[in-house]
């Protein structure tokens, strides 16, 4: 049975210290690339799968996405700890809205549309390295589910892009993200290394994806490689 999307939360929080002084100035997910702002290029790709509700959870620099609510009817969610802490506290301040939902961040680059207004399973979109990477590597059973992840590995599939939470997901991470969040451990992590340490828990499978769908763009240099005429918001 084919899960519908209840909405979609799109991490723009962050400040992206590698590409300051850019980021100085505008959120990475305002830049615009090959013509198109980051955040809005993504934004349109879900409304056209039908997406009925999207957040945008905004921190770093948040007055310059106000806009967004008024062109694309997206809901604006603050985030106010994005300074101390990582980008668990994005899904922390939009935990009301957990529930059959796509987590995205702002500034990925998908060259096809890859969301759909249904999916058959919560999972991770994953690409593959052939030789050494740095990645967040995965290794799934028979089914695809995913059984371990370590940072760094060699011909792998690893994760990168969007993810899909179906509702009892959600639920099971938001309880395990609550009773972590005051731990002064838990700051500095990501919400991916939350998920690693409770995988028994919390089922994701392997989404594969070819090469050249899913972009992220690490470093100014890489974005001037994909577009010499970038530019900020």
């Amino acid at each position: 049975m084919l899960i519908k999307a209840d909405n979609a939360i799109i991490l723009a929080a962050g400040y992206a210290r590698r590409f300051a002084p850019l980021s100085d100035r505008c959120p990475k997910g305002l830049f615009t690339v090959k013509g198109e702002v980051l955040i809005e290029r993504q934004i349109r790709q879900l409304l056209s799968a039908g997406i009925p509700q999207i957040i945008v959870v905004t921190g770093y620099k948040s007055p310059m996405f106000s806009y967004l609510s008024e062109k694309y009817g997206v809901l604006l969610v603050e985030n106010p700890a994005y300074r101390e802490r990582n980008n668990h506290s994005s899904i922390y301040a939009a935990r009301e809205y957990l529930a059959n939902s796509y987590i995205c961040s702002c500034d990925n680059y998908f060259t096809k549309n890859v969301f759909t207004a249904a999916v058959d399973r919560p999972y991770y979109s994953a690409v593959y390295s052939p030789g050494e990477t740095e990645e967040y590597c995965l290794e799934t059973d028979e089914d695809q589910r995913i059984t371990h992840v370590s940072i760094g590995g060699r011909d792998s599939w690893y994760m990168l892009g969007h993810v899909f939470w179906d509702a009892r997901f959600s639920q099971e991470f938001l309880r395990i993200l609550e009773r972590e969040y005051p731990l002064p451990q838990t700051k500095d992590l990501l919400w991916e290394q939350i998920y690693m340490r409770h995988l028994d828990r919390l089922c994701l499978h392997m989404k594969a994806y070819p090469p050249g769908i899913i972009l992220e763009f690490d470093s100014v240099d890489e974005l001037e490689r994909f577009d010499p005429h970038y530019k900020i918001l």
